[in-house]
């Protein structure tokens, strides 16, 4: 995700936090892992925040911003990553 994130947008401040491991067990976690085969996915990471500063938002609202991120992480929430708290912001 870093360099994915890195590479779409140039990011002034790029925070990614794993939190899966506080999510673990809960049934939207147990329904990702069935429909990913029933086994565990990878390193169990599936619960992402990420805060996103990068001038590639100036200038698009709140929905298209995220919409841009999830965009380039389309792979990424397709598969292994369950859930993900953006924060994608312009520059101040």
């Amino acid at each position: 995700m870093r360099r994915k994130l890195t590479e779409a947008f140039a990011p002034l401040v790029l925070e990614i936090l794993d939190e899966s491991a506080s999510h673990a067990g809960h049934a939207g976690a147990a329904v990702h892992a069935a429909k990913q085969g029933g086994a565990a996915i990878g390193n169990g990471e599936t619960h992402f925040h990420v805060t996103i500063v990068s001038a590639a938002f100036t200038g698009l609202n709140r929905v298209e911003r995220q919409r841009a991120v999830y965009q380039v992480l389309a792979e990424e929430l397709a598969g292994p990553v369950h859930a993900l708290a953006l924060k994608a912001n312009p520059p101040a």
